[in-house]
């Protein structure tokens, strides 16, 4: 259940892997190598139908655990609860991992209009009564379930994740809290866009050649052809988060 928040929450277990390529009206095996997303087949244009989609099928998933006649059990709540979600999951760590390695305006654009959707999403999820309720219903009881290890860890994190995610919280604070979420949505991706962008217009200009020593040739050389090329009297060296980029400018 748990996708990305702040862009949002990860898994931790998972029965099954599906791994879907998106159109803009169905979704189908890629037939890609240990089924990685078909990274050469997607487009923008493909993202909020699947994100709509993958919300409608939680929201079904969500609803049918709330709606279960029998008392909550860590099958029927805990389990049932971490497998939901999955399309989404899905949908979200491609997308987002896209946004963070191939950036555009136009993925800009359908992150700023996705991520206030996504918050309420899981808004709805962590702020829902009735599921909190049997969530908790298992938590209180754990020590009767003799559960071990990653079943148990499981159970502890999902309870504490609705506490920290707003299920505690009296009614009248949650829209508060509901709104405060939203804006950090927004606030958290426009703080990576800004720091993305200066990132990318930053670059060290050497003018004096015994502060290249030590560099190997080849990269100098790259340097001052692309210095060339550009006009550039002097020879500057672009960097990244991670190091030296191999793109000069």
């Amino acid at each position: 259940m748990r996708w990305w928040r702040a862009c949002w929450f990860p898994a931790i277990i998972r029965k099954k892997k599906i791994t879907l390529i998106w159109t803009t009206r169905f979704f189908s095996k890629p037939g890609t190598p240990y089924g990685v997303p078909a990274f050469d087949r997607l487009r923008p244009e493909h993202f909020i139908p699947a994100f709509e989609e993958g919300m409608r099928q939680q929201k079904q998933e969500v609803n049918a655990i709330t709606s279960n006649p029998q008392e909550p059990t860590f099958e029927n709540t805990i389990e049932a609860l971490e497998y939901s979600g999955e399309l989404l999951n899905e949908v979200s760590a491609v997308f987002f991992n896209m946004c963070e390695t191939n950036n555009s305006k136009e993925m800009n654009d359908i992150a700023e209009r996705i991520s206030p959707k996504l918050s309420a999403h899981s808004d709805d999820i962590n702020l829902n009564e009735a599921l909190f309720k049997r969530v908790k219903a298992v938590c209180d009881m754990r020590e009767r379930l003799d559960l071990e290890g990653e079943r148990l860890r499981l159970l502890e994190e999902t309870y504490k994740g609705f506490v920290r995610g707003g299920a505690a919280l009296p009614l009248e604070k949650q829209e508060r809290f509901r709104a405060i979420n939203e804006q950090l949505s927004t606030l958290t991706l426009k703080f990576g866009n800004n720091v993305l962008a200066a990132t990318n217009a930053y670059q060290m200009v050497i003018d004096n050649k015994s502060e290249l020593k030590g560099l190997p040739a080849s990269l100098v050389k790259a340097a001052s052809a692309l210095a060339d090329a550009e006009a550039c009297a002097h020879i500057a060296l672009v960097f990244e988060e991670k190091g030296v980029w191999d793109r000069m400018k």
